[in-house]
């Protein structure tokens, strides 16, 4: 059986398919097909509060084409999620129902809150009992989560993100909510170790030197943050080999990342290959099993 979450985020649209496999009582997730376009869907509404023409027919083109991949693998069930751009757009909900009418392909915008849910579902399966701070940055928004003894304690999705930072259209005084958030909620007279997931700290580790398979210090992203920011645009794409969507973003994500960790005293990262698209998944599976468990 293959499922599949589409995740039309603010800078990019994935969409993955996984099959799913059964190992005596154990149920895991296969990857088998993995797609990512860089739609830039926040540039339009950081910048003039709504969705264009031009991106509505883009996103319309890309769930066409996810459409058929789907088909193609014969997916069983999916389904699709939007977050910070479409949700602050003025025709985000509009726009879905017209790429519903045209693909059947229903975008579900989630809110901040729904968003850390499905990834804490996920990023949960990694930790320990140690105090954990998840950091997840998107190209909108920021969402963070406090851990303690596997359970999430507190967490808030912040207005800060890679494409809104270089668009400059961060909300007022962002920063110094993250920073005041972080000081209430983490214990600072623990140790507390950060976890990241998005597309821009998966890149910065694979870059980094690490400790272990799934670790790296603060120290180390930050050299690799001021290496890249050392190039232009141009050579990070032909000589770092950046995708070109990547390569203007990653510098202003690493600045939160690195920031929220030196808030949070956290020396070290954890970079789980996991994100929201997982946990859509596994929502999908649950519900598809509630569904059959029905009838």
């Amino acid at each position: 059986m293959k499922l599949a979450a589409i995740d039309i985020g603010s800078n990019a649209a994935r969409l993955q398919i996984s099959t799913i496999l059964h190992n005596d009582d154990l149920v895991s997730f296969k990857r088998v097909e993995y797609v990512r376009f860089p739609l830039r869907l926040g540039h339009d509404v950081f910048n003039y509060g709504a969705l264009t023409s031009e991106s509505e027919a883009r996103t319309m083109k890309l769930m066409q084409a996810y459409k058929l991949l789907m088909e193609l693998h014969e997916v069983e069930d999916y389904m699709a999620c939007a977050t910070s751009a479409m949700r602050e757009s003025e025709n985000g909900h509009e726009v879905a129902k017209r790429i519903e009418a045209q693909t059947g392909i229903k975008i579900h915008i989630i809110d901040g809150s729904k968003e850390a849910e499905l990834i804490n579902n996920v990023v949960v399966q990694a930790l320990d009992d140690r105090q954990y701070l998840h950091i997840d940055v998107g190209g909108g928004s920021t969402e963070l989560n406090v851990y303690e003894n596997r359970q999430k304690i507190n967490s808030k999705s912040f207005k800060i993100g890679s494409v809104r930072l270089l668009e400059g259209k961060e909300t007022k005084g962002a920063w110094r909510k993250i920073e005041d958030w972080v000081e209430d909620n983490v214990d600072g007279t623990r140790e507390i170790t950060a976890v990241g997931t998005g597309g821009n700290i998966s890149k910065l580790f694979n870059l980094a030197s690490k400790t272990s398979e799934l670790e790296t210090t603060r120290s180390e992203i930050e050299r690799i943050r001021d290496y890249i920011a050392g190039f232009g645009l141009e050579d990070r794409v032909n000589k770092l080999r950046l995708n070109a969507d990547r390569a203007d973003v990653i510098v202003p994500a690493a600045d939160i990342y690195i920031s929220v960790m030196k808030w949070a005293g956290a020396n070290k990262i954890i970079v789980p290959d996991l994100g929201l698209k997982d946990g859509i998944i596994q929502l999908v599976y649950s519900q598809l099993g509630k569904r059959k468990s029905l009838s």
